[in-house]
């Protein structure tokens, strides 16, 4: 613990005149930043929430090219899948469902799908979102369906077409 405190204040200590500048009478001269409100998302829609929960539960499942399920599968097979346990028919491939269906408009929503480019033979990769940041997807061989962090994208469509 003491190592931790010198640690501290050695890292603190060029800062404490610039810090004493902003104090007067023993009160604050600037005021602390507001706490930023966490960004709303809106609620899935019944279908949606189902094919979430369908495709969330398949993670540690095998990936396999061209797998459609129960065992394994590949990207576009979990989120045709998961669609389709939610009681929606969706085109098969990432690139289709690219193509074929409307775009997520402002904020994504869980159960939109996420379209990247890949390096595999359709050159198209696809996840679903699950929440605020996060997507589930089945990444490639090697690599079992996994929940992870949500990152750059090419497009996002919405299946059904929700709100």
């Amino acid at each position: 613990m003491l190592i931790v405190v010198t640690v501290l204040a050695a890292l603190a200590a060029p800062h404490a005149k610039a810090l004493r500048g902003l104090v007067a009478d023993g009160r604050a001269v600037i005021a602390a930043p507001a706490t930023p409100a966490a960004p709303a998302i809106r609620r899935p829609t019944p279908g949606a929430a189902l094919a979430v929960a369908f495709a969330m539960r398949q993670r540690g499942k095998p990936y396999r090219w061209g797998a459609e399920g129960p065992g394994a599968f590949d990207c576009s097979g979990l989120t045709w899948a998961a669609w389709r346990a939610a009681g929606l028919a969706i085109p098969r491939t990432a690139a289709a469902q690219l193509a074929s269906l409307p775009s997520a408009r402002g904020r994504l929503q869980p159960g939109d799908l996420l379209i990247y480019a890949s390096r595999g033979p359709s050159r198209r990769h696809v996840a679903m979102v699950v929440g605020r940041g996060r997507m589930v997807e089945a990444p490639g061989r090697g690599i079992p369906v996994r929940s992870t962090i949500r990152r750059g994208y090419l497009g996002a469509v919405r299946p059904g077409g929700g709100r």
